[in-house]
């Protein structure tokens, strides 16, 4: 069978950048872009703003066509912004993408209420009436009759450390066409690494890779985005790595695009368990293994 490739986004290939903008998109709400410290409180760009503007665009940019590929095809689509804090992608999705249109919907998921209100507060204003923020855990995201049964689209933009997995928990459960994964901060894998390393020395030599603290930083969190992929191919979805922006604004920088498509990658489950048990991370099977 033909693999299919994401809009734009050839395999192994970085898109070109997003040119550089001197000023805000035609029709784009400029009270939003003050809430989110894009614009100045009198409305203007400065160097810092630029900078801002040009990430956000940038982003955009790797979202669009998977929004466009949806609504093409179905005339209407859902979106879930997990872990949302104060909802600023959510919000710029719905701007950039939603505004004008007569469907589609966002929904903004965090469990804590004073940023949900505050979201729902400037929704009202903003009249974003297709935007609703609810304040739910993953479990209860995955019941919630707030929710449809299925979402399109599901979005984590610097979920720390183990709210990325818990938004792919909930889009497998939500069988979601695409998700857009930007990892932030993630300890877990590293404090493993940490606690089993006496007995991953004398188990293999590949311990040497985190043998020293700052690299049992860095491979923990490299590592635990290689976890995340094997997963995804394993639960039938394309995986497509690449940089969000340039690593002098974030070194979180690590953007993961999925596509469920036909068929699960045929050695993807069995290629993870290897590896826990080869680096004696075994005790992570439940959370990256179901």
């Amino acid at each position: 069978m033909a693999k299919t490739k994401f809009p734009r986004i050839s395999a192994g290939t970085i898109p070109a950048p997003v040119a550089p903008m001197a000023e805000i998109k035609p029709g784009q709400s400029v009270e939003l872009l003050k809430e989110l410290h894009i614009l100045t409180r009198d409305g203007k760009l400065n160097q810092d703003s630029r900078r801002k503007l040009k990430q956000v665009y940038h982003l955009y940019h790797f979202i669009e066509p998977l929004l466009d590929e949806v609504m093409a095809e179905q005339g209407d689509l859902t979106l879930a912004d997990h872990g949302a804090g104060k909802s600023y992608l959510g919000f710029i999705l719905y701007d950039l993408f939603l505004k004008d249109r007569q469907s589609g919907q966002v929904f903004g998921i965090e469990t804590r209420a004073d940023l949900v209100e505050k979201s729902r507060e400037l929704a009202a204003r903003l009249e974003f009436q297709r935007m609703s923020f609810l304040d739910l855990s993953v479990e209860a995201s995955i019941t919630s009759t707030a929710l449809p049964d299925r979402i399109d689209v599901v979005t984590a933009l610097h979920a720390c450390n183990t709210a990325t997995d818990d938004a792919i928990r909930f889009a497998l459960q939500k069988q979601a066409r695409f998700i857009v994964l930007v990892p932030c901060c993630q300890a877990e894998v590293a404090t493993l690494l940490r606690q089993n390393k006496n007995a991953s020395f004398a188990k293999t030599s590949l311990s040497e890779l985190w043998r020293h603290p700052i690299h049992t930083r860095e491979f923990g969190s490299h590592l635990t985005n290689v976890f995340r992929c094997l997963q995804l191919e394993s639960h039938g979805y394309q995986v497509n790595v690449t940089e969000l922006v340039g690593w002098e604004h974030s070194m979180k920088n690590e953007l993961i695009i999925a596509r469920r498509h036909a068929g699960a990658r045929g050695n993807a489950r069995q290629r993870l368990q290897d590896i826990l048990r080869e680096l004696n991370l075994e005790e992570l099977t439940p959370r990256f293994l179901y």
